[in-house]
């Protein structure tokens, strides 16, 4: 099987063929199998856009099983992961017949910690109900799982606050010090993740093993022949967040409540240390409240130059060196009252470290929630970062996605990376847009800065809204946006309304799905990773074209750099960015080869500004209209079929 053409096992008649229901040979997927079965052998770096449709999993699955090397594939996220593993790599091994050791590592807090579900599970006072089931849920599944891996549990919602007390962080964990050590999933996973063939990751834990090396530890990863980075458009984005700084009113309390718990195991004769705890998370909440009321996201120098702030951060700054000299003496009572003195060392150097102003190519910033904050130190390049990365051994690496280049064009990709020498290819779908899509652009709508623009929006989407019997997405670039778009449509249509946020994103999706004429409201998280296939999802209304906002710290930051570098930060950053997000939300509308359906553009600076050409060109081939009867048209014969 090893020496087998790609043309072979990906032809008509070929193993995969047989082994897959439905499987289509396609010039594309071929193409791309074979260029990352080159790229492997040669050690190269190969950069690929594979329009959907393509099938670049099973592309580059099938050459790296067969590679005979040991090989990485990373994921933009969990589900993704899941997905490769527990359903394509079992397919893919199963039709080539290639024994393999494979493997899937997530972070470290998916894994249950049985130390933490003896000790802290259920110790906080205020449990509801339903919290005392889900709670009753994790403790029996503790007894019985393999794997430690949280996803196996469906009945408790990854969001919920008990899965914190029953997993541990980097921050918590007592390493080996651990009296569990020796039955720790975490441990357990890592051990097979070094003996595997085939390794499954996602981006954040690629780049926390990489920062770990840095730090001069021993890396999970410094052995791997070949890197698959699987959805990487987002993989620089993960990269700024590993390679940051980041300290939290979450992580805070965290460790108040941790230090409770292992104060009353290992010294209960020493109660004032709970006092001192207690004043520093009132001195976390008065920090809080000096932010205001608001929810903002803003560079850090400006909460510096408040007074009040600066002596309420103060305080809090003082009240953590106070605890820290208070734990000292504590530390030979137990090794949980040692763990809690390194931690608050170490949320001490956070905080150093996030107000160091001089920090040279990092943008220090703060983030306001309803009830907490964080306080962050981002870097604003890091293709310096990935060229070392990249340098450290001759690995090959493989990047792909659907979304990499602007008009065809990779330059933007590689700049971000620092990437100087690749074999860039692209491919676009083999979905037939020209027949079974329409553009939709409707004319008269006011700027998108328009206090009147959301109402003439909606106003424009109704007919569109109608002629598809629902069956729709409307993607948002702002919450606001969404907010009163819902209200608007909730008094013009009766289709089942779906919102993000009244239910966690997997069951408002399912949800969606079930309903006949659904129309479902989202923003960023919806843009993307989201698969809807047949006439369940016959409409994309996009609102606005998705351009960051500049007054975002972190881009404000990104635009100077690039300034101060000569560039035109809007063309080289803002526009390709803006270009590949559409990219992304404008294919959810075809998932498949049947599927058909409309895309409703409603920004009017697409055809009023020189640049809309650009966000246009890079789209797939499909017809355009500003005419609403052309899409009452586009959906009568559908709609004859189905009675509606």
């Amino acid at each position: 099987m090893v020496d087998v053409a790609m043309s072979e096992l990906f032809g008509a008649n070929g193993a995969l063929a047989k082994s897959f229901s439905g499987f289509q040979s396609r010039v594309g997927q071929i193409e791309m199998a074979e260029q990352v079965e080159s790229a492997i052998q040669k050690g190269q770096v190969l950069v690929m856009e594979a329009g959907t449709g393509t099938g670049k999993t099973l592309a580059y699955l099938v050459p790296a099983i067969l590679s005979g090397k040991k090989t990485l594939i990373s994921t933009a996220t969990k589900t993704l992961q899941d997905q490769l593993f527990k359903k394509d790599l079992p397919a893919v091994r199963k039709a080539l017949g290639k024994p393999l050791r494979v493997a899937l590592l997530k972070g470290r807090s998916n894994y249950l910690c049985l130390y933490r579900v003896e000790n802290h599970l259920g110790f906080k006072g205020g449990m509801g109900l339903l919290d005392a089931r889900q709670l009753d849920t994790i403790r029996r599944w503790s007894k019985v799982t393999r794997t430690g891996d949280i996803a196996e549990v469906h009945d408790v919602p990854e969001q919920s606050p008990l899965w914190a007390q029953a997993t541990s962080t980097v921050d918590n964990c007592l390493g080996s010090e651990c009296p569990k050590s020796n039955d720790c999933f975490m441990l357990r996973a890592r051990s097979l993740a070094r003996e595997a063939d085939l390794l499954v990751v996602n981006h954040h834990l690629l780049w926390a093993d990489w920062t770990i090396r840095q730090e001069g530890q021993g890396g999970l990863f410094k052995e791997m022949d070949a890197i698959v980075v699987d959805e990487a458009h987002q993989f620089q984005e993960s990269a700024a967040q590993f390679l940051g700084v980041r300290l939290s009113s979450r992580q805070l309390k965290e460790w108040v409540s941790d230090l409770a718990i292992e104060q009353g195991r290992e010294a209960p004769d020493v109660g004032e240390i709970l006092e001192k705890a207690a004043l520093l998370e009132r001195r976390v909440d008065d920090f809080r409240r000096c932010l205001g009321a608001d929810e903002l996201r803003q560079p850090l120098q400006s909460l510096l130059e408040r007074p009040d702030v600066v002596v309420a951060l103060t305080a809090l700054q003082d009240q953590l060196h106070e605890l820290k000299q208070a734990l000292e003496p504590l530390t030979v009572r137990g090794k949980g009252l040692e763990a809690c003195h390194q931690r608050i060392i170490d949320l001490l150097m956070r905080l150093h470290n996030v107000l160091d102003q001089t920090a040279p190519g990092h943008v220090i910033w703060f983030e306001t929630r309803k009830s907490g904050f964080s306080l962050n130190r981002t870097p604003i390049d890091i293709a310096k970062e990935f060229q070392s990365f990249q340098k450290e051994r001759p690995t090959a690496w493989v990047f792909t996605s659907a979304t990499l280049t602007v008009d065809g064009d990779f330059t933007h990709f590689h700049r971000e990376l620092g990437i100087t020498q690749s074999v860039s290819k692209s491919w676009e779908s083999p979905f037939d847009y020209p027949n079974n899509s329409l553009l939709y652009l409707p004319q008269g709508l006011p700027d998108p800065s328009d206090r009147q623009y959301v109402d003439a929006m909606i106003t424009a989407a109704i007919p569109v809204l109608k002629a598809s019997a629902g069956r729709a997405f409307l993607l948002f670039t702002s919450h606001q946006a969404l907010g009163q778009a819902a209200r608007l449509i909730e008094r013009h249509l009766d289709y089942p309304l779906f919102i993000q946020g009244q239910q966690p994103k997997s069951l408002l999706l399912e949800a969606f799905k079930r309903s006949d004429h659904g129309v479902l409201l989202g923003t960023s998280t919806f843009w993307e990773g989201v698969d809807v296939q047949g006439s369940a999802l016959s409409c994309v209304i996009i609102d606005k074209l998705p351009f960051a906002s500049p007054s975002d710290p972190v881009l404000s930051a990104k635009i100077a750099h690039l300034r101060a570098q000569g560039q035109n930060p809007f063309m080289s950053y803002q526009l390709p960015q803006a270009i590949i997000m559409l990219k992304q939300g404008v294919g959810r509308l075809i998932r498949d080869h049947t599927d058909r359906g409309v895309l409703m553009l409603c920004d009017p600076r697409l055809l009023s500004k020189p640049y809309g050409r650009r966000f246009i060109d890079s789209l797939p081939p499909i017809p355009r209209s500003s005419d609403i009867s052309d899409i009452e048209r586009f959906f009568e014969p559908q709609e004859r079929s189905t009675d509606l």
